[in-house]
């Protein structure tokens, strides 16, 4: 069995789930937060390395106040026991998007569990929030056009390696194979760039019910296809 080394999740299917429960939709979200501590434990010890999921688009401001301020509560309280669990399992935070949207306090909880964590060396998790993948190209021109103007770089020193250095996921390689939870079936601004050549796989089950079982089923999918980059087959 290969075990991909970088995962990535698209966690849907939260407020579905609670609705099928008689609870609100931020019930779903608190559950899949609680959820998302059981699978990064799973994912480590399958051997996965890298493991990067999609908490909150900047789609998602558009949702009703009640909920997106139940979202903000639960990242702060989600935010202190992410920084308890990369302590105690030498977890590695990242976090993708633009968190400049949140609360001053939110962004400083923020940067302290990524400085908190930047040495260690267990599981990668990168955590978008206030992501979409448009959103980070376009932070990437910007940057990439200032140091054009400021005489960094070249324009004809553009390569697709050079410009990913100025994507969120720098030093993060590209995600093996994408799970989506919930039965929908697109990517939703997420990883565009990223995804190119990843495997995907969309499972019914939604994100607060999704088990280490179904883990694996995505990963046994993944070793039944062959990829092809550039006329080489693997797997």
């Amino acid at each position: 069995m290969v075990i991909p080394q970088h995962v990535a999740i698209i966690l849907d299917g939260n407020g579905r789930w609670a609705k099928s429960k008689g609870m609100p939709r931020n019930y779903g979200h608190a559950r899949g937060a609680k959820n998302l501590e059981v699978i990064c434990e799973d994912a480590y010890n399958m051997g996965i390395k890298y493991l990067t999921v999609y908490l909150f688009s900047t789609e998602n401001w558009k949702r009703s106040r009640d909920e997106v301020d139940g979202l903000m509560r639960l990242f702060r309280r989600y935010t202190k026991t992410c920084m308890k669990t990369a302590r105690d399992n030498n977890m590695k935070v990242r976090v993708l998007g633009d968190p400049s949207a949140f609360d001053p306090d939110l962004q400083e909880s923020l940067k302290e569990l990524v400085e908190s964590s930047k040495d260690n060396t267990g599981l990668n998790f990168q955590i978008a929030l206030n992501y979409g993948s448009r959103d980070e190209i376009v932070r990437a021109v910007r940057r990439i056009s200032t140091d054009c103007m400021e005489g960094r770089i070249r324009p004809e020193e553009i390569t697709e390696s050079s410009f990913a250095s100025y994507l969120d996921t720098a030093e993060v390689p590209d995600p093996d194979l994408l799970i989506r939870t919930s039965g929908e079936q697109r990517l939703s601004n997420y990883l565009m760039w990223q995804l190119a050549y990843t495997e995907f796989y969309f499972t019914e089950v939604p994100w607060p019910a999704f088990t280490k079982n179904d883990l694996w089923k995505a990963i046994e999918k993944f070793n039944g296809r062959s990829r092809l980059y550039g006329g080489n087959r693997e797997g």
